[in-house]
């Protein structure tokens, strides 16, 4: 499609979109930054409170338990409250245990206020996607839906830079820095810098113009519409085009629930939760949280191997730009179907490679040439992840469900997501102490060549597709 002419009423109302999915991928960075944030605390914790290494896993992975729960409420809440106003309640949820986290007097507290971090980041991680669905018009739809993803590894990569910048400048993450606080703790105070932007905005953002017609606000919904929407489209067109799915919905009345007849729901939800597990069965946060022992294991120093983690961050950042120069071209299942491909080929390099390490834990080595197979590709595994499942998923999660059920299905789904990060991020450690990190990266290898599979038999192809339209191709496929 050839892009509106500058200063046209075309290209003011993609601009009006693009901003405000901008603003809505500000959750991504939360989600991000949270994920990121305690890798460079937790040695510091650890010592502080003198935990074992059970009580510190706990520590770093129940987030992960509060985001499940935060996406799988914050879907019914955007049906009951809106999608700008659970919003503000993820930032403020996320502002406050920033605040809470940075004067934990105990391990047992700072879980406690990591699970609250967790919960407002799970809300964060549905509402954005579904929001920037909802405004975005179909042409870019995709394009603007990775904006999530873009959010999310800037995300990390801010964390990373900002976790080192402060324990460089205390001399150790344990160290005293200001006003007698370790930097540990600094760490997630900064985080409430990005929260306050995150809810300012949202405060700001108009409603999603489907939630308004669902409450009956169609004036309300028909200026939204007319501000993001470009002169050859018709607000009052498209509010009868979304009266019309709302009035199937009522009429068979089991399409504005998740419940059906496979395994008590809906095909489509299965087929969104399937999705959202594969894309963490790949074991792509084993090379972000585990990074530096892969890269000190090949070869490197730690500081080395910090260096090379934030490279890794970097990459992953830019080869989301990909995804978003192709989305709306070459559409969602080819993507897919690429990245399932490129990551099952990779991980099954690393599963080879690390067959020939010698040692355990700490002390794994791998001596050439294996190690530099190793290394280029773990880094390819990113670079076929962030073009294609990394963004990928979050987009369709956000526009493969009819209207009445988007953001809760959205929520199912992503909450899914989240329980299958906890798993991954729980099991490598056990995993790589038992058989060494070969049969993890086989296994993640398997999941991959599975997602191929999946992706033929299951996904939609949703490219320029209107959200009232969806049900059809979605269903046809579920």
């Amino acid at each position: 499609m050839t892009s509106p002419a500058p200063g046209s009423a075309a290209h003011s109302a993609h601009r009006k979109a693009t901003a405000l999915a901008f603003a809505a991928a500000v959750g991504g960075f939360l989600f991000g930054f949270d994920s990121s944030v305690i890798n460079g605390a937790v040695d510091a914790i650890q010592g502080q409170f003198d935990l074992n290494s059970t009580v510190t896993g706990l520590v770093v992975a129940i987030a992960l338990l509060g985001c499940a729960l935060g996406a799988w409420s914050g879907g019914k809440l955007a049906d009951r409250w809106g999608r700008t106003h659970v919003m503000v309640l993820g930032a403020v949820l996320f502002f406050v245990s920033s605040i809470l986290s940075a004067i934990a007097w105990s391990a047992w507290d700072l879980a406690v206020w990591r699970f609250m971090a967790g919960v407002g980041i799970g809300i964060a991680s549905v509402i954005a996607p579904a929001y920037i669905a909802e405004i975005a018009p179909a042409v870019m739809r995709g394009r603007l839906g990775s904006l999530q993803q873009l959010a999310i590894t800037v995300g990390i990569f801010a964390a990373l830079l900002s976790d080192q910048i402060l324990a460089t400048a205390a001399g150790s993450a344990a160290n005293e820095l200001w006003f007698g606080w370790e930097a540990w703790r600094w760490m997630f105070l900064v985080a409430v810098v990005p929260a306050a932007v995150y809810g300012i905005l949202a405060m700001r953002m108009p409603e999603s113009p489907r939630y308004l017609v669902t409450k009956d606000r169609d004036d309300e919904a028909r200026a939204v519409l007319a501000s993001v929407l470009g002169p050859d489209e018709h607000p009052d067109d498209r509010i009868s085009e979304i009266r019309r799915s709302i009035a199937t919905d009522e009429k068979n009345a089991e399409l504005g629930s998740l419940k059906g007849d496979r395994f008590g729901l809906k095909p489509i939800v299965w087929v969104g939760i399937v999705m959202a597990i594969f894309q963490q069965f790949v074991g792509i946060n084993v090379i972000f949280y585990y990074s530096t022992t892969l890269w000190q294991s090949v070869g490197f120093d730690e500081s080395q191997a910090f260096l090379v983690s934030t490279i890794t961050s970097v990459t992953n950042v830019a080869v989301t730009f990909i995804a978003i120069a192709l989305i709306d071209k070459v559409g969602r299942r080819p993507l897919l179907l690429i990245g399932s491909a490129g990551m099952a080929v990779s991980l099954g390099l690393m599963a080879l490679a690390f067959t020939q390490s010698t040692g355990s834990g700490d002390s794994l080595t791998l001596g050439a040439p294996w190690n530099g197979m190793a290394l280029v590709a773990a880094n390819a595994f990113v670079v076929f992840f962030g073009a294609t499942w990394g963004p990928l998923m979050w987009v369709l999660l956000g526009e493969m469900f009819p209207n009445r059920i988007r953001a809760a299905a959205l929520g199912v789904g992503a909450a899914a997501n989240w329980i299958a990060n906890f798993a991954i991020t729980l099991t490598f450690p056990p995993m790589l102490a038992s058989f060494g990190p070969s049969i993890p990266y086989l296994m993640y290898a398997v999941f991959a060549v599975l997602s191929f599979f999946f992706v033929l038999g299951k996904i939609p192809e949703t490219k320029g597709v209107e959200l009232e339209d969806m049900a059809g191709e979605a269903y046809k496929r579920a």
